[in-house]
């Protein structure tokens, strides 16, 4: 783990967990409002039960104030099946976790996480959302 992704003492600061969803797969990513930068953490590859342990594993390491999660639409922004999925999922973090859950338009990070060269895409992609959310939250 780099120094930037070491949970920090935070005063004032806040710190959040992201999600880029997928049936599969969802990769995370952490960051914070006093570096505005996320980090990728890793891919969760479960489902059910076994996802959401692993997920309470990390909110339960980095302890964020709240999460946010990558929403797909089609490129003209329009919703489609995996819009609903992420939705839900989002539903999901927040009964179980009882944090804040924000969402955001994730179209094309999988691209950009891919066109960077990212060894591991899923995680990427969840810190191209959180820095989408951090750049524009506050």
């Amino acid at each position: 783990m780099t120094a930037a992704a070491t949970a920090p003492a935070r005063i004032g600061t806040r710190c959040f967990l992201a999600f880029d969803f997928g049936a599969r797969r969802v990769g995370v990513a952490v960051g914070n409002t006093l570096l505005r930068q996320a980090q990728p953490l890793k891919t969760v590859a479960a489902e059910g039960g076994a996802r959401f342990a692993a997920i309470g594993a990390l909110v339960a390491e980095w302890q964020p104030d709240a999460l946010v999660v990558g929403v797909p639409f089609h490129p003209d922004g329009a919703a489609h099946e995996n819009t609903l999925r992420a939705r839900r999922f989002g539903r999901q973090l927040n009964g179980r976790f009882r944090l804040p859950v924000h969402e955001v338009d994730e179209r094309f990070t999988t691209t950009e996480a891919l066109a960077a060269g990212a060894a591991d895409v899923d995680a990427a992609s969840a810190a191209l959302i959180l820095d989408q959310y951090l750049r524009t939250a506050e």
